[in-house]
């Protein structure tokens, strides 16, 4: 029995402060008799647990496991002392290393601010929140410079994640950031795999940068492209949208793999190209805009996401060398159309023979020949598309 005792009993004896593990095996008049793995059991007596309330020592039963205090290593009668009251900060640091270890969020409660941000206390620990680190209503409800807080700071619950803890240094570091950004991970992982290409969802505008625009869908955010704000071409996607704004989205792609989503906002209305030809004919006098100049022409933007080529032969009678020659950029003009190929996104258009037309000038046997189709526009058409 000695031997089988050496072997399954800790050779190391119990010290005075130790924190140690325990499964209650009855309990008493006197308190809780509970076997700690050493050759005695171990007595909590009634004193030492009144923390707990009648209530909490009353759903206490046998076999449930505690940890206990070293009061005294070996009391009157061989037992060993011990006291969950002087447990209870141990156990809240115990429970605060399993959440870190597990990386799973944590709440607590606001008890205090300082200069550097907020104190919280989780189970029974005290820990810190850095300014950079707080987010949401608590963030709002700071008061910075060491000045009293806003009423509802104090007492506020707040979810957080463990960033550091220091046992020995009583150092406990929390970050409700890292907690906010990882239930935006969960809920996109959610969300890839609700979302369908193709369809339409309403979220709001949470950010802008210079290529495009953050939307939240529900707690997960999607890019919408600043191609894919407008059918017109636009330098900043803030000409469209602003921050905050609730807007309906088409969703354009799902990467359920990187958790990336993709959306659109021109798509939801009609691509201005597939109703080129019942808005526009061959022969109509528009108004246009110079939008941009090449070598070989210039373009000029007549509706909505419609632009065609005025190219340099259709721009003065006059031979001319550059496109400079004749018009700028933001030019406003009357044109005619010679051209519409919607299929292939492309339309023709003229400016002499607009001035023609109004009798601005006679025609000229070069612009009669190209109207008629003897091959230079159509050539030139095809080697500047």
């Amino acid at each position: 029995m000695a031997d089988l005792l050496d072997q399954y009993v800790p050779s190391k004896a119990l010290r005075r402060g130790e924190i140690i593990d325990g499964k209650v095996m009855s309990k008493t008049g006197e308190g809780l008799l509970v076997n700690i793995g050493y050759k005695s059991e171990g007595l909590v007596p009634g004193r030492e647990m009144r923390t707990l309330g009648p209530e909490g020592v009353a759903e206490i039963g046998v076999g449930d496991e505690i940890i206990a205090y070293v009061i005294n290593p070996e009391g009157p009668d061989g037992s060993s002392i011990l006291s969950i009251d002087r447990a209870r900060g141990e156990q809240g640091w115990r429970i605060l290393e399993k959440a870190m270890e597990s990386d799973e969020t944590t709440k607590g409660k606001i008890i205090g601010s300082n200069r550097g941000g907020a104190v919280v206390e989780a189970e029974g620990v005290q820990g810190f929140i850095p300014l950079s680190q707080l987010v949401g209503p608590a963030r709002e409800l700071y008061v910075p410079g060491g000045e009293p807080p806003k009423e509802g700071f104090i007492g506020m619950e707040v979810e957080f994640k463990i960033v550091e803890l220091n046992r020995r240094r009583n150092r406990a570091i929390f970050s409700e950031r890292a907690a906010l950004q990882a239930w935006k991970q969960i809920q996109k992982m959610r969300l890839v795999q609700e979302l369908n290409e193709g369809e339409t969802r309403r979220g709001r505008v949470a950010g802008i940068s210079n290529f495009g625009a953050f939307v939240d869908l529900g707690g997960a955010d999607g890019l919408i492209h600043i191609s894919e704000l407008s059918w017109e071409p636009i330098k900043s996607p803030e000409e469209v949208v602003s921050v905050g704004d609730e807007i309906d989205v088409f969703i354009l792609k799902v990467d359920r793999e990187n958790l990336k989503i993709a959306l659109s906002l021109r798509r939801l209305k009609p691509e201005p190209w597939d109703e080129v030809e019942n808005k526009f004919s061959l022969g109509q006098i528009v108004d246009g805009v110079v939008t941009k100049l090449a070598n070989f022409g210039a373009f000029a933007r007549i509706d909505a996401g419609i632009e065609g080529l005025i190219h340099i032969s259709e721009l003065s009678h006059e031979v001319i060398k550059h496109p400079r020659d004749v018009v700028n950029e933001g030019d406003e003009l009357k044109l005619k159309i010679i051209r519409i190929e919607p299929e292939r996104r492309r339309l023709g258009l003229s400016l002499k023979q607009a001035q023609e037309d109004n009798g601005e000038v006679e025609a000229s046997p070069v612009s009669a020949s190209l109207e008629e189709g003897e091959g230079s526009f159509e050539d030139i058409f095809e080697k500047n598309d």
